[in-house]
């Protein structure tokens, strides 16, 4: 239970960061090595922590202020890698009436941290089965 209250914390440090536009938090957040990837909604998909920083002072730099209301969330572990699946029910300016992404987070332990090594955000088509 201490891994996976330990890796719930890593991903609400995530979403606080990114609730917070605060770069050098999400900085924190992330492994810095080619091997990790972010698939924000609608983007391709992005590797290296280049790419993936940048795609962060980019959504910082936007207008669009985002609040994460999070369901469903579920940790799973495997060793020294664990996943987080949960629904990012998103309110804020320029969503419109809101929207739902099921998103799929990737934390490693590295040096007795969990660090993020994966993003996946997908949105939800209303009225979509399951």
């Amino acid at each position: 239970m201490i891994d996976a209250d330990a890796v719930r914390a890593a991903n609400r440090a995530f979403y606080e960061a990114f609730e917070a536009r605060d770069l050098d938090a999400m900085s924190e957040v992330w492994h810095h090595d080619e091997a990790v990837a972010c698939t924000h909604p609608g983007w391709k998909t992005l590797h290296g922590w280049g790419a993936v920083a940048g795609s962060w002072f980019a959504l910082f730099g936007g207008p669009q202020h985002l609040q994460f209301v999070l369901t469903d969330e579920r940790v799973h572990l495997a060793g020294d890698v664990a996943w987080v699946t949960v629904d990012e029910n998103l309110i804020g300016e320029g969503v419109g009436p809101g929207g739902t992404v099921a998103a799929v987070n990737v934390f490693r332990r590295i040096d007795g941290r969990w660090r993020m090594v994966l993003h996946h955000g997908s949105p939800l088509v209303p009225n979509a089965p399951g």
